[in-house]
């Protein structure tokens, strides 16, 4: 058995090693950039390991022996999930390996905003200590949550918010009403959500759908001290949209973790802006995801290796498909 990790950029793989090496499984790690890059290193392999890369229709076209393919992390939006299916390929995931981790890293940016700690922290290198000539700041406490998607991630970040006593409502189409009510929250349209709340915070997938969800019309919607958080993917957010509000002070500020293009190209205009607090899509790193992420990856790969049925299945579909390879 053949199992290939395309480098997602870890330490090392040590977790990797001793549970597949321990069952006589052949392990390799390598780089890869490229779809053409991700088909020659897993064309012969029986499990592919991604984190980013592409596992589109043309590379799951290519994986002649493949039976899994088990993706670092909880997003899908790199895979082709239909095209797995049909090619009878397990997909699994990670789903709640880094929810801690992103709903604080989201609190985390809401708060550097809100009480403009980056701000505060150049001022006061800078030489300045002039507390009533920086911009206003406001109380926190008792003001409206915007949560675009209540799945995992955010319900987390609802209960971790819970002592602030802000109101909540969240958009979320396939939510259960009875998951908003034991959360405190109120389901709401996107509109009334964008045009009601002081922050919003963005943990919806990537999708069609969702693709530029927060664009120009969306932005136009919301408050003037409006905050706007993205923890979730790049590409939910319109950015040229995005820094028009901000630079024309349509919208109060905003954090950034995860871009449309990563890392971002040079001269990417949130830099230039400084009521924007940006990071390098580290919402999901601790070292304790990191471990439960590759564990977990690696445990369904066993599992499906050994004929098993994986913890973390995506597509259970698959196990009736006539084409099914594990």
């Amino acid at each position: 058995m053949k199992i290939a990790l395309c480098d997602a950029g870890l330490k090392d793989y040590a977790i990797e090693e001793e549970i597949y090496r321990d069952l006589g499984f052949d392990f390799e790690v390598r780089v890869c950039k490229t779809a053409e890059d991700v088909i020659a290193f897993g064309r012969d392999a029986d499990a592919l390991c991604i984190c980013q890369h592409p596992a589109d229709a043309q590379v799951i076209g290519e994986l002649q022996n493949c039976k899994i393919i088990a993706r670092y992390g909880a997003g899908l939006d790199t895979v082709d999930i239909p095209a797995a299916t049909r090619a009878g390929i397990v997909v699994t995931n990670v789903p709640q390996a880094s929810a801690h981790e992103v709903a604080e890293h989201a609190i985390s940016l809401l708060f550097a905003c809100a009480r403009k700690v980056v701000d505060h922290d150049r001022r006061v290198r800078g030489g300045e200590w002039a507390i009533y000539e920086k911009d206003p700041v406001f109380r926190m406490h008792g003001r409206t949550l915007g949560v675009v998607g209540l799945g995992v991630i955010a319900q987390k970040l609802v209960n971790k918010l819970l002592g602030f006593e802000l109101r909540v409502l969240a958009f979320d189409p396939f939510a259960k009403a009875e998951t908003a009510a034991s959360l405190g929250v109120e389901l709401v349209s996107l509109e009334q959500l964008l045009a009601e709340s002081d922050y919003v915070t963005l943990h919806a997938p990537l999708t069609e759908k969702t693709h530029h969800m927060i664009d120009s019309r969306a932005l136009n919607l919301m408050k003037a001290q409006a905050i706007l958080i993205n923890c979730s993917r790049g590409a939910l957010v319109d950015i040229p949209a995005l820094c028009d509000a901000l630079q024309n002070r349509r919208i109060a500020a905003a954090g950034i973790d995860v871009h449309e293009v990563e890392p971002p190209p040079p001269g990417y205009p949130l830099y230039e802006l400084n009521n924007v607090v940006v990071s390098d899509h580290a919402a999901w790193y601790s070292e304790d995801s990191v471990a439960q992420i590759q564990t977990e990856a690696a445990h369904s790969v066993v599992a499906v290796l050994q004929g098993q049925r994986p913890t973390n299945l995506v597509n259970p579909e698959v196990y009736q498909s006539p084409t099914l390879r594990a």
